[in-house]
């Protein structure tokens, strides 16, 4: 292993050990305190241009499963097409690995994918500068390889425009089936398995596409990474949607669907200070004492003061009051901003899909 140092843009340094890409790379720097789920975080797509911080300090124990396997054209064990983050910083990486599914390490996958990795990192420490200070871009550089990386302005770069499809595709495709229009904003790969799984049809569309001319029976906006300000176009055409006084078919967003859905609605969004990257986040149902535990990737909410007439909150954010989903209040709309997709992480809330599905009549 060659050395490696992490160095944030406060000028905190971090020594440690290359695995993994030997390369150097700047992205904005998260922590996520999740136990297990690397594989899935790593394919995530709202992890664009972010080195994970994976705060659980053994990582690598349990290998990486297969990329190539597939059910339906989708990837079965991945979130996506490959590795969305631009790096990952753990505390201490196995090198030995023992698990049923298992195929490769995650230095081995880190290497074929040209993604840089740093061992042997204090990421409760890093964790703690995180909250206390906020997240912050930084860069992870190698000894002996090259220029340090230009740093970036994560704020001003539409992720969502360089992870989304550029074409339009139909997964379980059937004439007697409800028909589903998944506006592919960084779409996880459980999405569409959910929606596959209750029977319906999935087209999905890129971000910028105007689906209003399409005929379909639901609607559903996917997670998606960086700011939502940048997805004007993605606004304007669920504007469009729900704008329409005849309008009744229903209309489901999650994570990013949540703010672009909330910002068609006229609701403003605001960045947190080091976000939500969790399994363990609880949320309480607006109006109810039942709250559920979720699996969260964002960092920005909606600001729930803001929400125009007939639009209120539908969960709360146990930890720090935060939003996290809301709903329309005569109409079939309504998204979360956690995960009810999961993968990894629990899955109470996926109920939400068959509330979804319930509605396409």
């Amino acid at each position: 292993m060659k050395k490696a140092t992490l160095i944030l843009d406060d000028g905190t340094r971090m020594e440690g050990e290359s695995f993994g890409y030997d390369g150097n790379v700047a992205g904005e720097v998260v922590f996520n305190t999740a136990m297990t789920g690397y594989p899935e975080s790593l394919t995530d797509p709202s992890y664009a241009g972010q080195l994970m911080t994976l705060t659980y300090p053994l990582v690598g124990n349990y290998g990486v499963p297969s990329t190539d396997d597939e059910e339906g054209g989708i990837a079965k064990f991945m979130e996506s097409d490959r590795i969305y983050a631009s790096g990952i910083i753990v505390g201490d990486y196995s090198e030995q690995f023992s698990h049923w599914n298992a195929k490769e390490s995650l230095s081995d996958w880190l290497k074929r994918e040209k993604v840089p990795g740093i061992t042997g990192i204090d990421t409760r420490y890093l964790t703690q500068i995180l909250r206390e200070h906020g997240v912050m871009t930084g860069k992870i550089i190698v000894e002996g390889t090259g220029l340090e990386p230009e740093p970036i302005d994560y704020n001003n770069i539409n992720y969502v425009d360089e992870v989304s499809t550029k074409e339009v595709k139909t997964y379980g495709a059937g004439e007697d089936k409800k028909k589903v229009v998944l506006v592919d904003c960084g779409a996880k790969n459980n999405i569409l398995r959910c929606l596959l799984n209750r029977g319906v049809e999935v087209t999905v569309v890129p971000w910028n596409y105007d689906f209003n001319g399409m005929q379909f029976d639901g609607l559903f906006i996917s997670n998606g990474p960086g700011n939502p300000e940048q997805c004007v176009e993605a606004v304007e055409n669920i504007r469009k949607f729900i704008s329409n006084e005849s309008e009744t078919r229903p209309l489901m967003g999650i994570c990013m669907g949540n703010q672009l859905l909330a910002k068609a609605a006229g609701a403003g969004i605001y960045k947190l200070k080091y976000g939500h990257r969790s399994h363990n986040q609880p949320v309480r149902m607006e109006g109810t004492n039942r709250c559920f535990i979720t699996s969260q990737n964002h960092g920005f909410a909606v600001d729930p003061s803001t929400l125009s007439e007939g639009w209120e909150p539908y969960f709360t954010n146990m930890n720090d009051g935060s939003n996290e989903g809301i709903r329309h209040k005569s109409k079939p709309w309504y998204s979360s901003q956690f995960h009810p997709e999961a993968s990894g992480g629990p899955v109470d809330t996926e109920f939400l899909f068959d509330d979804f599905v319930n509605l396409l009549g």
